[in-house]
């Protein structure tokens, strides 16, 4: 049997046999290259980072355009770096699962060092020494939108924020904390350029990092835990950076039946698991042939040649116009329409879910006659192929495991973005009207549905209970719709007084949606989902047949 930290060079034979593709360059060289002139740091070791950013890096590596790998960081789970990486001498097998069933493996060898920010001092002192080197241009983050947060709706430190605001650089643990820690590390070696590139999966990302940052930065600050210059240096343009990105790539949690397959090859190392953490890891990283990554061109301290390895690099506004429309139109809104109907009506992967013809038609409304009239074409690739590729190639893609659980989560926070965006572009046109859309008031419909229950769980349409996805909106949103009746007895004028004050709350649509048709539109929807089982199919039936 194979395993990944064995001698893969001695092995060369057996690998290329079970069908995976070897690291062309000199591992150990690499890792010496880049403990001494290190390029590249990106925070977060989940299985995002395993399916874009490391494999850029391999590719640069394998192509002799760099001879530098990529440092990895982990602070919200640092069993990752313990139980994912250290036993498998930080390497992975990337597996890209094709429409057609068939798979194609790589041995990524990228990684030239992986730090656990836990307990342990050391890892956070290593780091201090990385960002204290000239030769590093960039870190780039896959944290997830939650890990951008300081504060609560009050403006209150979070619980867990409100000890590195008052201990300063020395009580570091959050990512944000520990990055601007290691930013203050760099100032104090002389006020070093840098790029800090978010590649998190919301709008302009690069905005909200810059923000964060210098308000951890600015609490240090007042409390005399950096001095003044510290702030400057953060915002002087020249010196850092926070470009916006746009990163796509579907990858869902390693599948089993993956590690099956590739166990049946002779690969040793095969076994998915939760981390101490509770983190969905394995030896390899299963995603979808399909990616993008456009990056504003932004570097003051130069960077790695990103393009040799397919990035897109662009200026701000063609960035802007990539995510917007993959994030507002494109993209987000179907996965997120696709997985609360796939919740409800009981399908187990996204690709079910898209194989009901209903929801197909949902979906394809949702983004050719709802969404592209409100795109703006980023000009690199044309936004309406972007949209057939997901709606008839990516989403029904029967190798990809991904669920409607995964998707779901989170949503409360998702959609101000995925659907707030469209609605106020719609109430600010001239040439278009609020009362024309019927894709989103049908999915925030069924969203309100989804979540009327309580303690976490709600109903599926055949009345069997469903565990409903993290989401720190839940028990707020449930306590308001725990009273609705799923047995038929529910009354629109009842319900509309109960979601009032839901459809009213701009931080989660953007706008007051009592003030638009929509209101009328989700409380007649939602009204009709709750007439007893096979409510939600028969009323998704009802509405794209008439599309």
């Amino acid at each position: 049997m194979l395993h990944l930290s064995d001698d893969i060079h001695n092995q060369t034979a057996a690998w290329q046999k079970a069908g995976v593709t070897l690291p062309t360059y000199d591992i150990e060289a690499m890792r010496q290259a880049t403990k001494r002139s290190p390029t590249w740091v990106h925070f977060g070791a989940g299985n995002l980072f395993r399916a874009v950013h490391a494999p850029i890096a391999q590719k640069l590596l394998d192509s002799g355009a760099t001879d530098r790998g990529i440092s990895v960081v982990e602070s919200f789970d640092p069993a990752i770096i313990d139980q994912a990486y250290t036993p498998f001498d930080d390497r992975y097998l990337q597996v890209i699962l094709k429409a057609d069933g068939s798979m194609k493996t790589s041995l990524v060898a990228s990684i030239a060092g992986a730090y656990p920010l836990g307990e342990d001092p050391k890892p956070l002192r290593d780091l201090r020494l990385v960002f204290r080197n000239p030769s590093l241009q960039m870190v780039t983050t896959t944290i997830t939108e939650k890990g951008y947060a300081l504060v609560d709706s009050q403006g209150r430190p979070l619980s867990w924020i409100a000890p590195e605001f008052e201990g300063g650089p020395d009580k570091a643990k959050s990512a944000i904390a520990a990055i601007t820690a290691l930013l203050l590390e760099r100032y104090q070696a002389g006020a070093l350029p840098l790029a800090l590139v978010s590649t998190d999966n919301f709008s302009r990302n690069g905005e909200r990092f810059g923000q964060v940052v210098r308000r951890m930065a600015e609490e240090w600050i007042k409390r005399g835990l950096a001095e003044k210059g510290f702030g400057d240096y953060l915002r002087d343009k020249n010196k850092i950076t926070f470009p916006l990105t746009m990163i796509d790539r579907i990858t869902p949690n390693p599948d089993a039946e993956v590690g099956r397959r590739l166990k049946a090859l002779g690969i040793a190392d095969a076994e998915p698991f939760r981390t101490r953490g509770g983190t969905a890891m394995a030896p390899y990283a299963n995603t979808e042939e399909t990616w993008y990554w456009v990056v504003e061109d932004d570097f003051p301290a130069g960077r790695p040649p990103l393009e040799k390895a397919g990035v897109y690099m662009a200026d701000k506004d063609t960035v802007n116009a990539a995510d917007q429309m993959k994030v507002t139109t494109c993209l987000n809104p179907l996965h997120t329409a696709l997985a609360v109907f796939g919740m409800l009506l009981g399908y187990p992967t996204m690709s079910k879910t898209i194989a009901d013809p209903d929801l197909k038609a949902l979906v394809t409304r949702l983004g050719y006659v709802e969404g592209l009239p409100v795109v703006e074409d980023p000009g690199i690739f044309s936004p309406k192929e972007f949209l057939r590729q997901v709606i008839e190639i990516r989403v029904p893609n029967p190798g990809l495991p991904d669920t409607p659980a995964r998707i779901c989560a989170d949503t409360s926070q998702k959609i101000p973005v995925r659907y707030g965006i469209t609605i106020s572009k719609y109430i600010r046109a001239k040439d278009l009207d609020t009362a024309d859309l019927e894709a989103i008031p049908l999915i925030i419909a069924a969203w309100l549905r989804l979540l009327i229950g309580s303690d976490g769980n709600g109903t599926d349409d055949a009345g069997r209970p469903v565990k409903l996805s993290p989401d720190p909106r839940l028990e707020e949103l449930q306590r308001i719709l725990v009273d609705i009746p799923l047995n038929g007895s529910a009354k629109k004028k009842t319900l509309t007084t109960t979601i009032k004050s839901i459809l009213a709350d701009t931080s989660i649509f953007g706008t007051n949606l009592n003030a638009t048709p929509l209101a009328d539109k989700i409380e007649t929807f939602l009204t009709a989902m709750c007439q007893g089982n096979g409510a939600v199919a028969s009323t998704l039936h009802k509405a794209a047949s008439a599309w």
